[in-house]
């Protein structure tokens, strides 16, 4: 029974994270913005940094299946 909400968030943080990973790649290869007003190298290292850990996290979920 306690597999259920595992499975759902594991679901949504790798989803999260994988996604938010593939938008930062798009947005540095077409040499665009990640976020208005910082610094490009900065938010696109904050961002993966964020895709990473939501990543883990997931993974994290899976493994208390």
């Amino acid at each position: 029974m306690e597999s259920g909400p595992a499975i759902f968030a594991g679901m949504v943080f790798a989803l999260f994270g994988g996604a938010l990973l593939v938008w930062t790649a798009v947005r540095v290869r077409h040499r665009e913005p990640v976020v208005q007003g910082v610094r490009p190298v900065a938010s696109a290292t904050l961002a993966t940094l964020a895709a990473l850990v939501a990543l883990a996290v997931g993974t994290w979920c899976f493994t208390r299946l």
